[in-house]
């Protein structure tokens, strides 16, 4: 599985050594673990650049996952229409280590109609609103954990950013969202919706690129509440 986690978007090639590398596990541990993923066809084998890539059968697991779960089921059409209705972008994600990992996405375009992408992306943890109100809804010792981590990481500008984080928790505290900009084109407010068996996931609101809405997003944090009680009560249900 850590083998499998080096693929992300921009490594499509990886060989053995750069894996080992990435994973910290010896090269001939390596070595062994590539063929038998090749074996189960989980990754394909590029014998011209003596690299890997990962194989279509990855995918179907994420599409397995897609249309297995009951709470996407739930909140891809609410989400669909609060997009539609506020003219903006609306993504729910999970953590996975120091990303989020978009679970679904409804993209606004006024140009063309509502499309669904990104499912999957990973976006940075500590920039992100989503990842924000993610820590906001950890507890203390959870917190510090992930802050901790993050310093390991040597992240420029990495004070400004703590900053943020602290003043992001204390916003979820107060008002139940937080508010961040993560590309300078484009503003975030985010939530948390509580899932069942103690899980949960963030819930964001976001302006398109061609929009002016990002002076005026915190305006739309009463819909951004409203949508987030309308998917925890229908998965009550």
């Amino acid at each position: 599985m850590e083998i499998l986690r080096c693929f992300k978007p921009g490594m499509n090639l990886l060989g053995n050594s750069e894996i080992a590398e990435r994973t910290g596990l010896p090269p001939s541990t390596i070595s062994r673990l590539t063929q038998t993923l090749v074996l189960a066809g989980f990754l394909e084998h590029d014998k011209q650049r003596s690299a890997y890539r990962l194989a279509p059968t990855v995918l179907s697991l994420g599409h397995a996952y897609k249309t297995s779960s009951n709470e996407l089921k739930i909140a891809e059409p609410l989400m669909r229409q609060a997009s539609e209705k506020h003219k903006l972008n609306v993504g729910l994600a999970v953590a996975d280590r120091l990303d989020m990992v978009y679970l679904e996405s409804v993209r606004y375009n006024k140009n063309v109609a509502l499309r669904a992408v990104a499912a999957g992306q990973r976006v940075p943890i500590e920039r992100t609103s989503l990842g924000l109100a993610w820590i906001a809804r950890l507890d203390a010792q959870s917190q510090e954990n992930i802050l901790n981590d993050l310093r390991k990481q040597k992240i420029k500008n990495w004070a400004a950013i703590e900053k943020d984080i602290r003043q992001a928790i204390a916003s979820i505290e107060k008002k139940s969202y937080c508010q961040a900009s993560w590309l300078p084109e484009i503003s975030a407010i985010s939530t948390t919706v509580s899932l069942p068996q103690g899980r949960f996931a963030s819930l964001n609101f976001s302006s398109p690129a061609e929009s002016n809405l990002n002076k005026v997003l915190e305006a739309y944090s009463v819909h951004l509440l409203e949508l987030r009680d309308k998917i925890e009560a229908e998965i009550k249900q």
